[in-house]
């Protein structure tokens, strides 16, 4: 019998696309729990693939109860950085990855910018959820997929354990399955092997952050 970890990392390696970077218009940072996505754009923008970085996010269900909003909190972290705050927008109504790019692109727009190539950051296992999702609501620009460089094996801390991320890994990946036919992301094909070990996963209760219908 294959290990939960075992199971997980097949997950983790689909959901993390693992695309080398390009030099984009802006960096896009989808917000959430984890200040590492704000520590990777940073270190983007600082480094030269953008001039100008979006943090995109309200308060979700796993949103730091000290936080005011999560683009808030990514913007400090990463002027302490370096970044200019001249050089960040701030998109702070969000509460899903759809009203992420929606609300996202709508900011820009409000601005006259219009990007051809966009960076988005989000955490390691979310990348190809939100590739999926950008495609769909705003196909026009070319989505390079980045997220803060961590192995599934480093990824965990105190405060986010390895059991919740797998239960997050499973409620993506049922995501990507189901979510194309609500018109919510493009389809994406799922390998049989994938499918295999996340139907593994909800046998062994990792069930959490599955969609309540």
């Amino acid at each position: 019998m294959r290990s939960v970890d075992e199971l997980a990392k097949k997950l983790w390696d689909y959901h993390h696309m693992n695309k080398p970077l390009e030099k984009a218009d802006v960096v896009v940072a989808f917000g959430s729990y984890d200040i590492r996505v704000a520590e990777r754009a940073a270190e983007l923008f600082l480094t030269g693939w953008a001039s100008l970085i979006v943090f995109s996010g309200g308060r979700g269900r796993h949103t730091p109860a000290e936080w005011d909003t999560e683009a808030d909190e990514f913007m400090r972290r990463a002027v302490q950085m370096g970044v200019p705050q001249n050089c960040i927008l701030i998109e702070n109504k969000s509460t899903n990855s759809g009203e992420n790019v929606l609300f996202t692109k709508a900011l820009l727009e409000t601005r006259a910018i219009y990007p051809k190539t966009v960076i988005v950051v989000h955490k390691p296992y979310m990348e190809r959820r939100a590739y999926a999702t950008c495609k769909k609501h705003w196909p026009e620009i070319k989505v390079i997929m980045t997220s803060p460089i961590l192995s599934y094996e480093e990824y965990p801390t105190d405060k986010i354990p390895k059991d919740e991320v797998i239960k997050d890994m499973v409620g993506d990946l049922e995501r990507i399955k189901i979510y194309p036919e609500k018109g919510f992301q493009i389809s994406q094909e799922i390998p049989p092997d994938v499918w295999e070990a996340y139907e593994e996963l909800v046998r062994r209760g990792y069930t959490k952050h599955l969609v309540r219908e």
